[in-house]
């Protein structure tokens, strides 16, 4: 029986993405097909002459260039049909691969695991690979003998183009693991009688020490609630004052009658096991974006369990998912939102880099309490309300009605969510990047030389934004980010954004396979080089998670010094069109595709002109600074340093684990 593979986050427009090795005819690469997306692919002639040089390594670039995404979709609230596009032609042809590799042998007895296929491959090829890993040697590596593939592994000449849109988080799903090319007798090394079979995703599994998970009220940050999970791994001190999801169930935060969980990815048999004993029983929702044969299988996870019910998103427009991931705990004190960054899987829980922002307990209002009461100074329970409502979900009208029921007034975080729909007039707003830009307009002020206040995005994916800056990224999104107050002056400040580098993945605690939850694709990569020059590596010193991978996605405006924010904004969203919208119809409308939340923090909510930045978060003191999950300023990238590519070789210098990654 295969190990779990649980569902990775969506590459937004389900594109083509690794698969681990399969065995091949020799002079063919065959990608994953398009078909099941509906997408047709242009190839691209790997001709020398095509490539183009960066100061990341050269590349194919195509000729095709970004679809138009005003495309005929009906307003919000309507549905869309039509036959799906043509399938896609094969890929690409390459050099056969002659090379034989190291191959550490299969265990004999894997670990046990549910029956179910589930995830995608950006969690298969990882599982695959780590099933069998190619071990690193020193003789020319199998990646050497790929066609135009420079041998000092700097070059992305792989090159199959596609219309990718908008990858969310590398979770688009697949249906089954891709085959392994077997390795060659002579090189299996023999099994070491103390190695344990290896885990999914990356490093084994180490199991947690017997004060990880906290056996009494920890000491939390009451200011902000803005709190990192626990790494395991890592020194005592940079867990102290994060949460594992054990904790954030366990009876010292409530006695728990009911729960939803939204997300993308789930391991049904893991989240039961994170439910205390006593509350394993108890009504729990899960509500997904599933159809068909994931939805299939995922109830068929669900069936040992009679106390889980299902609740299907409606996703009525093409490439969309549902991206949420959020708690709703009912206990018999009061009520609780959990908005995170986390699948319910435990890769996502083990050895990355994830956030959350969690609520106290809010009471039960008393009875005849008003239609307006429970309400706080940000508005969060009418549009807690409002979000649920948007899924248009009998299942959750409950819910609804639960949380009319309790007080809110607490809450000190606006809501920024989005939803599926094309938006006109005021509804624009609602949602999305706008949604963002009308409460920095209403609750931030101005600052002097905001012109030299840096935008700061960081984000675990990326999608397709277009032949230049100016199609999307500084044209339409950095405008929202550059909002403070109703200012009409509207400043170019600097925009760093932070996504790991190779040598980051390389190092990291899981090694490559971290590079799973890293789905930024040369299809896409090769279409934007210019993004690349706003690119800074991930370094977390001061939280302790310079190697725990981020799939936290956060979003900020820095000082020039980088002591201050003038808002920080914790999400679900990584850097796409399809998870933060874009105008349509010059600018009269704009178009979500999937489901998104988050939460925003302000200076004017806190009483405060901005947040000082905390240069220590661990262990967690009653300082008054914001615990920012990684180091203030970012580093940019040096001309060495390249993007994290998943869906090409890494096979010059061996990881962690002293694995190469080698997807096919």
């Amino acid at each position: 029986m295969q190990p779990a593979a649980p569902k990775r986050e969506p590459a937004t427009d389900r594109r083509n993405l690794p698969s681990g090795q399969r065995k091949l005819p020799p002079t063919t690469f065959r990608p994953r097909p398009y078909c099941a997306w509906g997408f047709t692919p242009q190839e691209i002639d790997l001709n020398p002459q095509g490539m183009s040089d960066s100061k990341h390594g050269k590349w194919t670039v195509s000729s095709s260039e970004d679809e138009d995404d005003d495309e005929a979709i009906p307003l919000s609230g309507t549905t869309t049909s039509g036959p799906p596009r043509p399938a896609s032609p094969p890929g690409p042809k390459l050099e056969p691969v002659t090379a034989s590799v190291e191959v550490k042998p299969e265990p004999s007895a894997p670990p046990a695991a549910s029956s179910l296929a589930v995830g995608s491959e950006a969690r298969q090829s990882p599982l695959t690979n780590q099933l069998n890993p190619v071990k690193f040697e020193t003789s020319p590596s199998l990646a050497g003998k790929r066609k135009k593939e420079p041998s000092d592994g700097s070059g992305w000449a792989l090159s199959d183009s596609d219309d990718d849109g908008g990858d969310d988080d590398g979770d688009v799903k697949r249906k089954s693991l891709g085959k392994k090319a077997p390795p060659s007798p002579k090189k299996r090394k023999q099994k070491v009688e103390t190695e344990r079979p290896p885990s999914p995703y990356g490093r084994v599994y180490i199991d947690e020490p017997e004060d990880f998970f906290e056996s009494s009220v920890p000491c939390l940050d009451d200011t902000y609630r803005f709190y990192l999970n626990k790494v395991t791994g890592l020194d005592k001190k940079y867990n102290s004052g994060a949460l594992h999801i054990r904790d954030i169930l366990s009876p010292l935060f409530g006695t728990l009658k009911e729960s939803v969980q939204f997300n993308y990815c789930f391991d049904i048999a893991w989240m039961v096991k994170q439910y205390p004993s006593q509350f394993r029983d108890r009504p729990l929702l899960i509500v997904h974006g599933d159809k068909r044969e994931a939805k299939a299988r995922l109830l068929q996870q669900a069936a040992p369990y009679p106390h889980i019910s299902f609740c299907q998103a409606k996703l009525d427009i093409a490439f969309g998912t549902h991206h949420t991931k959020m708690m709703l705990l009912w206990y018999e004190e009061g009520f609780r939102v959990i908005i995170m960054t986390s699948n319910l899987i435990r890769a996502d829980w083990y050895q990355k880099t994830q956030g959350m922002w969690m609520s106290p307990v809010f009471p039960r209002l008393p009875e005849g309490s008003g239609e307006g009461s429970g309400e706080s100074p940000t508005c969060f329970k009418r549009d807690l309300l409002e979000y649920l409502a948007s899924y248009r979900a009998p299942e959750l009208e409950e819910w609804i009605l639960r949380i009319k029921e309790h007080d809110l007034s607490e809450a000190r975080v606006y809501l920024v969510g989005s939803t599926p729909g094309r938006y006109v007039g005021s509804d624009m707003e609602r949602w999305g990047h706008l949604r963002l830009r009308k409460l920095l307009s209403a609750h931030t002020d101005p600052v002097p030389g905001e012109e030299r206040w840096p935008v700061i995005g960081q984000f675990s994916s990326i999608g397709s934004m277009g032949l230049d800056k100016t199609k999307w990224l500084t044209g339409e999104f950095q405008r929202t980010m550059t909002t403070l107050g109703k200012s009409s002056l509207r400043p170019d400040p600097p925009l760093h954004l932070v996504y790991p580098a190779v040598e980051d993945v390389r190092t990291s605690l899981e090694g490559y396979p971290a590079g799973g939850s890293l789905p930024y694709s040369v299809q896409t990569a090769q279409k934007q080089l210019w993004l690349h020059a706003f690119f800074h590596r991930w370094k977390a010193t001061a939280t302790g998670r310079s190697h725990a991978m981020p799939h936290i996605k956060t979003y900020m405006r820095a000082s020039p010094d980088f002591t201050q924010l003038a808002w920080f904004l914790v999400t679900s969203a990584n850097l796409s069109k399809a998870a933060w919208g874009a105008l349509e119809k010059k600018n009269t409308q704009v178009m979500v595709r999937s489901y998104e939340l988050g939460v925003l923090y302000v200076p004017s909510a806190f009483n405060m002109k901005t947040f000082p930045v905390q240069r220590n978060p661990f262990p967690v003191s009653s300082s008054a600074g914001f615990p920012v999950p990684f180091d203030l300023p970012p580093t940019c990238y040096s001309p060495e340093d390249q993007p994290w590519i998943w869906n090409i070789p890494y096979s010059q210098a061996p990881d962690t684990n002293g694995n190469i990654w080698i997807p096919s």
